[in-house]
Parts: structure tokens; sequence; C-alpha cells
């Protein structure tokens, strides 16, 4: 794929989400084995797995 530049605000936006989604990432890594209830074990993991991939996605305009 090809991938015209991004504008600085929007490289800035694209920071601030991927700062934003790492975040809940490592918060979510930590819960995960806290947790002792298996629905949300089931949710924070599908969460760990929708932060990872729009962190490879986000990744692939830098």
């Amino acid at each position: 794929m090809t991938f015209e530049k991004l504008a600085v605000h929007e490289t800035l936006e694209l920071h601030e989400v991927l700062t934003l989604k790492q975040g809940c990432l490592v918060k979510s890594y930590a819960l995960q084995s806290l947790v002792e209830d298996d629905t949300l074990r089931m949710i924070i993991g599908n969460d760990v797995s929708s932060s990872e991939k729009a962190k490879r996605i986000a990744g692939y305009f830098i």
C-alpha cells in the first residue's frame, strides 16, 4: 500500500490515539491476570486484541 505523507496535525492526532491505546493495553494486560469472572476476562481479552490490532494498523501510517 502507498500512503501520502500525513499532515502535522494528523501525525499528532495519531500519536495521541496510539498513546491512549497503549495505556489501555497495559491496563488490560494487568487486569487480565487479576480477574476471576470468565465473562469479564473474555471482555478484557477482546479489548487486548482490538488494542493490538489498532496499534498495528496505526503503525502503517507512521
